[in-house]
């Protein structure tokens, strides 16, 4: 894959989790949640200092042709009906949980509405 259209896939991946940051919070506005620009340093979904109160996480954004905890998501989600996830751990590192995004976002939204 060329440098660029790497570039234009992440940079759709880091747009698509700002449009959704933005439906699940109708009283942030647009310039309240920012998709970085490619090659800038930071974090790749800026938040203003109202978006940071709701949303207290750093959002890195990865897009990649594979990466195997997708496949394991995808199992967890054929053991039940509850919400899957995924805790993955690399030598010498702490365990990480990995969730579906929008799943992820609406627990956070529905948290800080105090459900």
């Amino acid at each position: 894959m060329k440098p660029q259209s790497a570039k234009a896939k992440g940079r759709r991946l880091q747009q698509q989790v700002r449009d959704i940051l933005l439906d699940l919070y109708p009283q942030l506005k647009a310039d309240d949640i920012r998709s970085t620009g490619m090659g800038q340093t930071g974090e790749d979904v800026q938040l203003s200092p109202a978006a940071r109160a709701v949303i207290p996480f750093q959002i890195e954004c990865k897009n990649k042709k594979e990466v195997a905890v997708i496949n394991w998501l995808k199992q967890a989600a054929t053991h039940g009906e509850h919400i899957p996830i995924v805790v993955a751990k690399q030598n010498h590192s702490d365990p990480v949980v990995v969730i579906d995004a929008l799943t992820f976002f609406k627990l956070m939204r529905d948290i800080n509405n105090g459900n």
